[in-house]
This record gives structure tokens, sequence and C-alpha cells, in this order.
């Protein structure tokens, strides 16, 4: 179990105080992947640098192919960096690799239907997983579901609530590399609430994908403003 595994199953069954794109999904994921290399030594930070380290296997084959994709020469990527490549895509991956768990009956379940369908809350390890981590308010989990507006867990349990998963298509709407201006000052969640709990290179990752949620959602504003501008021009006598 991982926590991109736990946090995709948190998304896909609490409600978000925003709309939840999949290219938000897949940033969060591209973090959660970054704090898990972390915690198993795969990696570490000099600022905000990620520092290859010995390269060992951590037994997940998505976490794996995340490791062995490090940039291993100076001067490294940068967390903002590592989250806009790496997240191209992510979130399709991760559903993937969760639909192809197969439960013991040999069916195969699928993530991605609404939380109102009984079948889409079957228990199994995975969702047990996630769930205990949740309702413990593991800080990075809770500091990843909070950047995409996922209410905290005192006062929901995943699996809970009903309503719309997080919006999945067949693009996830992360913009070419080079396209985005730098981030506002905005953030989603209050990484203070963690400053206690968390070490340094944890805060630093949260608020990279932070960042980079506030960037994303500027980009879609601007494309909102363009479509308008360019259909008034076609509306306008």
């Amino acid at each position: 179990m991982t926590t991109p595994q736990d946090l995709l199953i948190i998304a896909l069954n609490l409600p978000s105080s925003r709309d939840v794109g999949q290219g938000d999904l897949s940033l969060a994921l591209a973090g959660a992947e970054l704090l898990d290399l972390l915690d198993a030594g795969v990696l570490t930070l000099d600022d905000d640098r990620l520092v290859p380290g010995a390269g060992q296997a951590t037994g997940d084959r998505l976490l794996d192919e995340a490791g062995a994709s490090l940039v291993r020469q100076p001067p490294y990527e940068t967390v903002e960096e590592w989250l806009w490549r790496r997240g191209r895509g992510l979130a399709q991956a991760y559903v993937g690799a969760l639909e192809a768990e197969a439960p013991a009956d040999g069916t195969r379940r699928h993530w991605l239907r609404r939380r109102s369908d009984p079948a889409a809350a079957t228990d199994t390890p995975s969702r047990r997983h996630a769930n205990e981590r949740w309702a413990d308010h593991e800080p990075v989990l809770v500091g990843l579901a909070q950047a995409l507006g996922i209410q905290d867990p005192t006062t929901a349990a995943a699996g809970d609530t009903a309503g719309e998963p997080v919006t999945t298509g067949t693009a996830d709407d992360l913009p070419a590399p080079g396209a985005t201006d730098q981030p506002t000052a905005a953030d989603f969640a209050d990484l203070t609430a963690f400053a206690d709990s968390a070490d340094e290179p944890v805060i630093t990752v949260l608020a990279a994908v932070n960042d980079a949620l506030t960037e994303l959602e500027a980009v879609r504003q601007r494309r909102r403003i363009e479509e308008d501008a360019f259909d008034n021009v076609w509306r306008a006598p």
C-alpha cells in the first residue's frame, strides 16, 4: 500500500470543496510519490532539488518507475519540475493499477463508478488501509487531500458520503511544459497545521503541490477567458 494509492481512494470517495479534475489529481499523486520515495530513502531534498539516492526498490511497480525516472545529473530536478513532468497522465496510471486488482471472486472493480453505487464501496485491503490512515489523521495523507479541497477526516470517513467522483477522462488537462506562469501566493491548504508533525522535506513537497494546483487553476481560468473572448468575436454583428 502506498500514499498515492491511499490518496486516490480517498479522492474518489470523499467530496471536495472544489472541482477536482484529473490534472489536479495527477499533480497531487506525483507529490505523494515523492513523499514515499523520501521516506524509503530513494531520494533526499537539497533545498527544493531532488537528489537521487542508491535507487533501491520499494516493492511497488509505480513507485519504482517513479524512482527510476529521477534526473540523476546535477543540477537535478526541482520538486516543481517533477510534479509537472511526472504528473502527466499519472491519475490514469493509478486508476488502472487499482482496477487491475481482482477481489477473491475474480471480478474486476470499477473505481470510477459513482460513489452512490454500492459496488464502488467494496471492502478491500486497499480501501481499509486508506481508511485507517484517514481515520488516524495521518499528516501526509491529510495534507495532500486538503490540497485537493477534501474535508478533514474529523468530519467524514472514506466511503461514507455520496456524490460525484473525481472528474476523469482521457486527458489530465495539464498544460504543456513551460506553458505556465509562476504560481500565485494562494494556497488550497493550511500547511501550518502540519508544522509540529511533519519535517521540512514534507512541508516543501506539500507547499509545491499547493503551488502547482494554484498554477493549474490559473491556466484554466486564462483558457476560459480566451475561449469566452473568441466566442464573443464570432457572436459580434
